[in-house]
C-alpha cells in the first residue's frame, strides 16, 4: 500500500510578503472593496453583481444623457441634413459599434476591454508602454466625461428661466459641488450607484419619449412644416450626392453619441451570471453583457432618429445657434415650447440630474479597468486596487481639471472627443486583428471599414480641435511618469503571489535538511548547465565563501522570462544534473525571486537558509539599470535589501554570503 511521502516543504507556500491589516475602522472601510487583477481572478468582483439591465442603466447614464445635447449639435452641424447625419450614426451603431463591442465582450470577458486584446500584440516593455498610452486615452475620455458632464449639468441648471439671476456665473462652484456628490455616491458603493442610476435613466427616457411622441404628433398635424424641411433639404441641388455629402461631413461631430460602449464591457465582472461552474458563469456573463450592449444600442437608435427629426423640423435654426435659447439643449427647448413651462422644468431637472450622473459610468469604468493593470505592473501602489481611495483620487483630479478649465464645456469638448474616438479606434483595430487571425474574411473587411471611418472621425476632430490631442498627451505623460516612479519605488517588494514547489524540489529540500539540519544554496546563472559547470561553481564557492566542507549544497537558478511583468506565481522545479541538485524557477526579476524562495523555505521548514553568491563585475549604476529594465544585475546586494525590507529582525533573515 503506497503512502504519500512527507516533505519538509508543502507544494504551495503563500507569498511571504506581509501586508499588515489596517488598524483603524476608517482604514478598514477605505480598503474593504478591491478590484481583482487581470485574469480569471477578476471573476471575483469588488461589489455584488447586478442584473444586466441594472448595469445598463449605470453605463447608460453617459450614453443616454447625450440626448440632452446631441440633437442640438446635429442641427447646428448639419442643418436640415441633421436627420440624415443621425441615420449614419445609427447605422454605424447597429452595424459597426455593436458587433465590435459584442466581440470585445467575448474575447475580453474579465473587464479589461479592448486594451487587453491589444496588449498581446507587443512583447515585454513595448507592450506595457503601449497599454499605458491606451490607458492615457481612457483616462482622458472618462475623466473629461466626468468633468464635462458635471459642467454641462451646471449650465443646464443655471439657464433655466426660474433660476435667480444672482446665481449666474457660479458654474464652477456648482460643478465642484456636483463632483463631490458624485464621489460620495461611489464611496458608499457600486450598488448605491446603480440604485441612483436606475430611476434617473427611467425618468429621463420616459420624459424624452413624451417629447418625441408630442413632437411627432405635431409633425403629422402640421405637414407644412415637414414640407418646408424637405424643401430646405433639396434646396442646394446636386441630387443624392448633394444631400449625402454634407451629411458625411457633419458626421464626425455626432460620433460622440456613441460613448458608453467601452464602459459597458469594462463593467463585465459586475454583471450577474448564472451557472454551476466558472466556465458556465463566464458564458452567462458574456451573454448578459451582449444583451446589455444590444438593448442600449437599440433604445438609443430609436431615440436619436425621433429626436433628430423633431428638433430639425420644429426648432428654428437661429434658436440652436450659439447664444440662442436652444443651443446645446434643443429637446429641453421643445419640452418648454410643446408641453409648457411646468413640464419643461421637470425635463430640465431630469436633464441636469442625468448629465451630472453621466460621470458615474465613467467613474465606474475607471474603477474597473485601471486598477486591473497599473498595480499588476507595479506602476501604482498596491492600495490602488482599493475602490474608495481610488475614488478620492479621481474626484480630486476632476476638481483640478474643472478649476483649470473654469468649468467651461467648450474648452473640454476637444479632449472629450479625442479620448472617446481614440478608445473606439483601439477597439476597432483590436477586433479587426482578431477577425484576421481567425481567418474571418467578411468580419475582417467589415471591421477594417469601421476602423477607417473612426480614424476619419478622429482625424477630423484633431484637425478641428487640436487642443484635444494636447490634453490627451498630458494625461498620457502623467500616467507614464507616475507609473515609472511607482515601478522604481516598488523594486524591493518580493513581487510574488505564491511559491509552488514540485515534488523533486520538495524532496531536495527534505533531504538536505535531513543531511545536516541546514539549507545551503548556491546561486548560479546557468550557462551550459552541465556537470563541469556545477563542479566548477561548487569548488569556487567553497573556496571563497564560508561553505562548510561537509555541507550539502543545492544550486538555485532563476531564468528571466518577461522583466516587464511585476509579479507572478513562482513555480520552483527540482532538476538533477549528474549528481548535482538544482532548483530552477522563471520570474520577472532574479533578486526578488531568490528572496521570496529563501523566505518561503524559512517559513515552511523553520530552518534559516543560507545563500552564497559571487560579486558581479561592472559599474553599480549599470547593474541597477539592468535590474530595473532586464530583471537582473548585481544580485546579492539587491537580495539582501529585499530581505531587509521584508523582515525587520536581522536574526531571522536568511543568510547572504558574497565572495
Amino acid at each position: 500500500m503506497s503512502t504519500t511521502p512527507e516533505y519538509a516543504v508543502p507544494a504551495r507556500v503563500d507569498s511571504p510578503e506581509r501586508h499588515p491589516a489596517p488598524k483603524s475602522p476608517l482604514a478598514r472601510w477605505m480598503l474593504a472593496q478591491r478590484v481583482q487583477p487581470v485574469g480569471p481572478e477578476s471573476e471575483e468582483a469588488h461589489a455584488k453583481p447586478q442584473a444586466w439591465w441594472k448595469v445598463m442603466c449605470l453605463t447608460g447614464v453617459d450614453y443616454f444623457s447625450t440626448l440632452s445635447y446631441l440633437p442640438g449639435i446635429a442641427v447646428l452641424a448639419a442643418g436640415a441634413l441633421s436627420p440624415l447625419a443621425t441615420l449614419l450614426i445609427v447605422a454605424l451603431t447597429l452595424l459597426g459599434m455593436l458587433p465590435m463591442y459584442r466581440r470585445v465582450a467575448h474575447e475580453s470577458p474579465h473587464g479589461q476591454g479592448s486594451v487587453a486584446m491589444l496588449e498581446d500584440l507587443l512583447p515585454f516593455w513595448r507592450g506595457k508602454i503601449f497599454v499605458l498610452v491606451l490607458l492615457g486615452f481612457v483616462a482622458t475620455s472618462w475623466i473629461i466625461t466626468i468633468t464635462l458632464s458635471a459642467a454641462d449639468a451646471s449650465v443646464h441648471a443655471l439657464e433655466n428661466p426660474y433660476v435667480p439671476e444672482s446665481l449666474h456665473g457660479t458654474e464652477m462652484i456648482v460643478t465642484i459641488v456636483l463632483l463631490l456628490i458624485l464621489g460620495g455616491v461611489f464611496l458608499m458603493g457600486f450598488s448605491e450607484a446603480v440604485g441612483v442610476a436606475i430611476p434617473l435613466v427611467g425618468v429621463f427616457l420616459l420624459l424624452n419619449a413624451v417629447v418625441a411622441v408630442v413632437g411627432l404628433g405635431k409633425l403629422i398635424a402640421e405637414p407644412a412644416s415637414v414640407q418646408s424641411w424637405l424643401d430646405a433639404l433639396t434646396a442646394g441641388g446636386g441630387g443624392f450626392s448633394g444631400v449625402i455629402g454634407p451629411a458625411i461631413l457633419a458626421f464626425p461631430a455626432l460620433v460622440l453619441g456613441l460613448s458608453g460602449f467601452e464602459t459597458g464591457v469594462s463593467m463585465m465582472p459586475l454583471v450577474k451570471a448564472e451557472g454551476d461552474t466558472p466556465e458556465k458563469q463566464l458564458e452567462s456573463r458574456v451573454r448578459n453583457t451582449r444583451k446589455l450592449l444590444t438593448a442600449a444600442a437599440l433604445i438609443m437608435s430609436v431615440y436619436l432618429i425621433a429626436t433628430s427629426l423633431i428638433t430639425t423640423v420644429l426648432v428654428p435654426q437661429d434658436k440652436v445657434a450659439p447664444g440662442g435659447p436652444a443651443n446645446g439643449r434643443a429637446l429641453a427647448y421643445l419640452a418648454h415650447e410643446l408641453l409648457g413651462e411646468a413640464f419643461g422644468t421637470v425635463y430640465d431637472i431630469s436633464s441636469i440630474l442625468i448629465l451630472w450622473f453621466a460621470g458615474a459610468s465613467a467613474m465606474a469604468g475607471l474603477i474597473n479597468i485601471v486598477p486591473r493593470y497599473l498595480p499588476s505592473y507595479g506602476m501604482a501602489p498596491e492600495w490602488g486596487r482599493a475602490v474608495r481611495p481610488v475614488v478620492l483620487v479621481y474626484t480630486a483630479i476632476c476638481i483640478l481639471i474643472t478649476v483649470i478649465f473654469k468649468a467651461d464645456v467648450n474648452a473640454q469638448a476637444g479632449a472629450y472627443a479625442t479620448g472617446i474616438l481614440a478608445m473606439m479606434v483601439s477597439g476597432s483595430i483590436a477586433v479587426t486583428i482578431s477577425a484576421w487571425r481567425h481567418k474571418q474574411r467578411g468580419a475582417t473587411i467589415g471591421f477594417t471599414v469601421l476602423t477607417l471611418i473612426l480614424l476619419y472621425a478622429l482625424a477630423e476632430n484633431v484637425i478641428e480641435k487640436p487642443d484635444g490631442i494636447t490634453i490627451s498627451a498630458g494625461f498620457i505623460l502623467g500616467i507614464v511618469v507616475i507609473s515609472l516612479i511607482s515601478r522604481v519605488s516598488r523594486t524591493t517588494e518580493l513581487r510574488v503571489d505564491a511559491i509552488e514547489f514540485d515534488e523533486p524540489a520538495r524532496r531536495f529540500i527534505t533531504d538536505t535538511i535531513a543531511h545536516d539540519g541546514a539549507i545551503t544554496l548556491i546561486a548560479n546563472r546557468r550557462q551550459a548547465g552541465d556537470k563541469a559547470e556545477y563542479d566548477a561553481k561548487e569548488a569556487e564557492q567553497r573556496g571563497m565563501n564560508p561553505v562548510p566542507g561537509a555541507a550539502d549544497v543545492i544550486f538555485l537558478e532563476i531564468d528571466i522570462t518577461d522583466p516587464s511583468q511585476f509579479s507572478n506565481v513562482l513555480c520552483v522545479r527540482g532538476v538533477e544534473v549528474d549528481g548535482h541538485r538544482v532548483l530552477r524557477a522563471n520570474a520577472p526579476a532574479a533578486p526578488n525571486a531568490i528572496a521570496a524562495i529563501l523566505l518561503a523555505l524559512r517559513d515552511a521548514t523553520g530552518v534559516r537558509p543560507h545563500a552564497h553568491f559571487e560579486w558581479s563585475e561592472g559599474s553599480p549604476l549599470g547593474h541597477l539599470f539592468r535590474y530595473l529594465i532586464l530583471g537582473r544585475g548585481d544580485t546579492p546586494p539587491v537580495v539582501r535589501e529585499i530581505l531587509r525590507t521584508a523582515d525587520e529582525d536581522p536574526a531571522r533573515r536568511p543568510g547572504i554570503h558574497v565572495g
